[in-house]
């Protein structure tokens, strides 16, 4: 007898079946918001960047052993939730 995987259609049935949980949306940050192509729980979106912000950006990614968009994303929230833009 010889070891076989699972199907991939029973990934996708539990996918579905959590995703049909009574909370499963107010589980979920920014549920309901379209802009952007899905990407699992994200959004993948376009960004245009100066170069050598883009060299600032990759440094403290590679210093801090973080992902570009982790970066990216961590500085968008803290900008956002400081008092960066308060008025």
């Amino acid at each position: 007898m010889s070891i076989q995987r699972k199907p991939k259609a029973a990934a996708v049935a539990h996918d579905a079946f959590i995703q049909g949980a009574p909370d499963a949306v107010k589980a979920s940050l920014g549920a309901g918001y379209e802009k952007g192509i899905p990407k699992g729980n994200k959004r993948q979106i376009t960004l245009t960047i100066t170069p050598e912000l883009l060299r600032k950006v990759d440094e403290a990614a590679k210093r801090t052993g973080q992902a570009r968009a982790a970066i990216i994303n961590m500085a968008i929230f803290r900008a956002l939730e400081g008092d960066f833009f308060q008025s």
